[in-house]
């Protein structure tokens, strides 16, 4: 008889990185294993028909493969750093070819018997997953959202009821709740949501887990706002850190000779920037990439990075993914180019750029946002 495997032993091996660490940071936290102790009988009923929705650093995946005999896990993260945990996590433990990622779309969930998932931080987010399992999982699928209690609500109940008839909770354990849904009933998408902002001339589209949706934050405005003086002879520029792509099409839209490119980490967030080129005719115009920090542009190849970095990880307020973004901005402008960038004003953030970046002086300020530029050294 095979060796019961231990789930000590296969989580101890999981990283975080290329993702932040610290040290109350951790790459398998008790939701993970909540989840796969919820669904390990379902698992097991049906190994091949398992998907696997934003596994943080690859928790879920690996252990539905190795500890519960899932095979061909089909996984969506949206996060570019957790497809990168896992998949070095997955070489780690042995179970490379145990899983293949996958949009968040029919593809993903197309048969699919037993769903996992982290509930995310917006309803919009949970509202598309159930759209997209509900339409196109198997009619006997079920689906098991799982979160810290604090963080989840009676909305997300709500939400999952559009799309399934029978929803009940778990009971808790180590702070933790699972959400199980089952019985699919049709359910129409409704994404990306889109929304004209006449003040603007743009229309701005998102899918459910892009930041601030289909309106445009107040940090945006302030830095769209700020524009007109940014390097106004600028041939190439880059929204770092994207969303929904507000920042390249205004740029794109304004400055007809300027070649712009859209970077983010998040799936839906360059899903949704695409989404805005195309209802602003600008499809021709800004070029949508999908990397962590401009990994993917050469050097010194940008005139002009705008930027309204993150400034939360998760619920906690971090300042470590902004610094990424700045170091990324550094490596990608040519000698001279600029940094444009809006942050809260309470944020210490002028001193990183000035060390990561170079001189950097403050465009604007109110009491919320400030404005700053900085010249690459």
């Amino acid at each position: 008889m095979d060796a019961v495997p231990d789930p000590a032993e296969l989580f101890a091996q999981l990283r975080r990185e290329p993702d932040v660490d610290a040290p109350d940071l951790v790459a398998v936290d008790a939701t993970d294993r909540l989840l796969l102790d919820e669904a390990a009988a379902a698992i097991a009923a049906a190994p091949d028909a398992v998907v696997v929705v934003d596994d943080g650093h690859g928790a879920l995946t690996l252990g539905a493969a190795g500890l519960h005999g899932a095979t061909g896990v089909r996984v969506h993260q949206d996060l570019l750093v957790g497809e990168l945990a896992l998949a070095a996590n997955a070489e780690r433990t042995g179970l490379a070819g145990s899983y293949r990622s996958l949009p968040l779309g029919p593809e993903l969930v197309r048969g699919a018997r037993v769903v996992l998932a982290k509930a995310p931080k917006s309803l919009e987010a949970l509202r598309e997953l159930v759209q997209v399992v509900a339409a196109d999982a198997d009619p006997a699928v079920t689906l098991h959202v799982g979160g810290r209690v604090k963080h989840m609500t009676l909305g997300m109940n709500d939400v999952l009821g559009e799309g399934f008839t029978d929803v009940h909770a778990t009971l808790a354990r180590q702070k933790s709740r699972v959400l199980v849904a089952r019985g699919p009933r049709p359910v129409r998408s409704s994404f990306p949501v889109c929304r004209e902002h006449a003040d603007l001339g743009l229309t701005v589209c998102a899918h459910g887990a892009a930041f601030a949706g289909a309106k445009v934050d107040r940090g945006t405005r302030a830095l769209l706002a700020a524009l007109p003086g940014a390097v106004p002879d600028a041939a190439t520029a880059l929204d770092l850190g994207c969303g929904t792509g507000v920042l390249a099409a205004a740029l794109a839209a304004a400055r007809p000779g300027l070649s712009v490119v859209a970077a983010d980490q998040s799936a839906a967030a360059c899903a949704s920037a695409a989404a805005t080129a195309a209802a602003n005719g600008l499809t021709d115009r800004v070029r949508v990439v999908r990397d962590d920090a401009a990994a993917s542009l050469p050097d010194g190849s940008v005139d002009l990075v705008v930027c309204n970095p993150p400034f939360h990880l998760g619920v906690a307020v971090s300042e470590t993914l902004a610094h990424r973004l700045f170091a990324g901005a550094a490596r990608v402008l040519r000698p001279g180019g600029e940094l444009w960038c809006v942050y809260n004003s309470h944020l210490p953030h002028r001193d990183a750029l000035r060390r990561l970046v170079g001189p950097t002086r403050q465009v604007t300020r109110d009491p919320t946002f400030t404005v700053t530029a900085s010249t690459r050294r």
